[in-house]
């Protein structure tokens, strides 16, 4: 999840002086809030309807949370953002609406990072076009972000740890999913 979170903001570019946002707040979209920290951003917006997620969010670095989905979240950020939209968005969903929102939120020229793991979403090619953002995303590449990211860990400068809000025996793995399923948990530990 750090990992994944991790190559959403890089491929978002989140850095110093940019303005990202978030769309997703389960345990990979934190992990990119916590991320686009890391990385400079200067302002962090998080869409998140869960008062849960929005304070680890905040404790993560965000700036701004938004409630709002679809349309009516990415003209949210875009009101936040003076118009603008921001320089820099990590989907971290995967659904039609959230990678539309992503796109939508995010200012000519800017970045989109993805890593929710798409199903059943199609982008529409001339509104692809006339966002004039840049995609990119997949899989991500967690071996090229570990040293730095254990480093960050092990030296207390991190503590992502936080997501797992619920542990349960590994025969209760079922009660997991189920939990986060239902935002019961953000993210399960299960013990032997």
């Amino acid at each position: 999840m750090l990992g994944t979170g991790w190559f959403g903001a890089v491929a978002a570019d989140a850095g110093p002086g940019r303005t990202v946002a978030v769309v997703g707040d389960g345990a990979v979209g934190l992990s990119a809030v916590l991320a686009a920290s890391r990385l400079g951003a200067e302002r962090i917006i998080a869409v998140s309807r869960h008062a849960d997620r929005q304070a680890l969010a905040r404790r993560f670095g965000a700036t701004d949370i938004v409630e709002e989905r679809g349309r009516a979240g990415a003209e949210r950020v875009r009101e936040l953002t003076g118009g603008l939209g921001t320089h820099s968005t990590v989907e971290a969903v995967g659904t039609q609406e959230s990678m539309e929102q992503a796109i939508h939120s995010t200012r000519p020229g800017g970045h989109v990072g993805y890593v929710g793991v798409s199903h059943g979403v199609e982008l529409d090619g001339m509104d692809l076009f006339f966002s004039t953002v840049s995609l990119l995303g997949g899989p991500a590449p967690v071996r090229r972000f570990l040293p730095d990211l254990v480093d960050l860990v092990m030296t207390d400068q991190i503590d992502p740890g936080v997501v797992f809000d619920l542990t349960l025996p590994i025969e209760e793995a079922a009660e997991a999913y189920r939990a986060m399923d239902q935002r019961r948990a953000t993210k399960v530990m299960l013990t032997l």
